[in-house]
């Protein structure tokens, strides 16, 4: 059995971990194809003989025989009586709203308990919340794969050179480190804040700049131990470059603790993002978010659903990347037999 399989053998026997990964995956998946499961625009329509798609392309509302050249809005009564009529017909998502989609026909005031019409209520805008929770997901998830990315390429490289060039270059940029370290995170997501228009890139430039130290360090202490192992010296005196010994030879082996503390990173960039945007430091409030969800739980407590929905969701989600990150430390212990 060669050393890979070896390892998903070990993954496997830890069934929470593996669970907790088909779990994750499908329910990441599913959310990739939020706009085929929630969304206020028809998936299909049969008009007149024609197939219309506007998931892929918008039509006037003349098209259908409305009276106005704007985008045909496929909630209005009027024309979904005509999409309707005779042998026409309109398919829709399994949950008609999307994240900014605000019900005006619900007679209940807002924010709105949940009924047939919104399966988990509608917050204090009149928003469907099962569709902001659908997109919240995704954002958060994908925002968290970004950021953990962008930590792990800049943590890899600096790591890499500290340990493999050592002297004073790594003296140098352990004191840069410890300086950059020190800055007030927080402050300076306030002031950029107040400065620029909130935004998903903004966010990414100021997180990724504190991001990466955490793993920097264990990287460094992989290469500052392989460089004098014995195949590393055969590898300098046969010639081989050193951008192909780090590569080669000691990227490897520093891969360990980059894999296992992974899902963790994940799990506290969803956390940093969630947070941010419970304070108002995040993401626009038009953007689908879970720590706005949360905001508004805590500014109408009689709206449980709110609350409940979004913190079901939350930590079901942290929960999954945590058992998934047991597992890959169990998987990568070579102790572990």
């Amino acid at each position: 059995m060669t050393p890979a399989k070896r390892r998903w053998q070990r993954f496997k026997y830890n069934k929470r971990g593996y669970y907790s990964l088909w779990i994750f995956s499908i329910l990441f998946g599913l959310s990739l194809c939020a706009e085929l499961l929630s969304n206020d625009k028809p998936l299909l329509i049969f008009y007149e003989d024609a197939y219309y798609v506007p998931l892929l392309e918008s039509y006037p509302e003349t098209t259908f025989g409305g009276d106005f050249e704007t985008e045909t809005d496929y909630k209005d009564t009027y024309i979904l009586e005509i999409l309707t009529s005779e042998e026409n017909w309109v398919l829709f998502p399994l949950n008609p709203y999307s994240y900014n989609t605000i019900n005006y026909e619900s007679s209940a005031p807002n924010p709105a308990a949940p009924s047939s019409n919104n399966f988990l209520g509608t917050d204090d805008h009149g928003r469907d919340v099962l569709a902001r929770l659908i997109y919240g997901f995704r954002l958060s998830v994908l925002f968290g794969l970004i950021l953990t990315t962008i930590g792990i390429v800049i943590g890899i490289i600096s790591g890499a050179l500290q340990g493999y060039l050592g002297g004073r270059f790594d003296l140098f940029f352990q004191r840069f480190i410890e300086i950059w370290g020190s800055m007030p995170e927080l402050y300076l997501l306030i002031i950029f804040a107040s400065i620029f228009k909130p935004s998903v890139l903004l966010l990414l430039i100021l997180l990724s700049m504190f991001g990466w130290m955490g793993l920097s360090d264990y990287v460094r202490a992989e290469f500052l131990r392989g460089r004098n192992m014995d195949y590393v010296r055969s590898a300098h005196a046969l010639g081989v470059s050193s951008l192909k010994i780090m590569w080669r030879h000691l990227l490897p082996n520093a891969m360990t603790p980059v894999i296992t503390f992974l899902p963790f990173r994940v799990s506290g960039a969803i956390l940093a993002l969630t947070s941010l945007d419970f304070l108002g430091l995040g993401l626009p409030p038009t953007e689908p978010s879970l720590g706005e969800l949360l905001a508004q739980g805590k500014t109408n407590i009689s709206a449980w659903w709110l609350s409940l929905s979004t913190f079901t969701v939350l930590v079901s989600t942290l929960a999954s990347l945590i058992f998934i990150g047991e597992g890959l430390r169990e998987a990568l212990d070579t102790r572990k037999s």
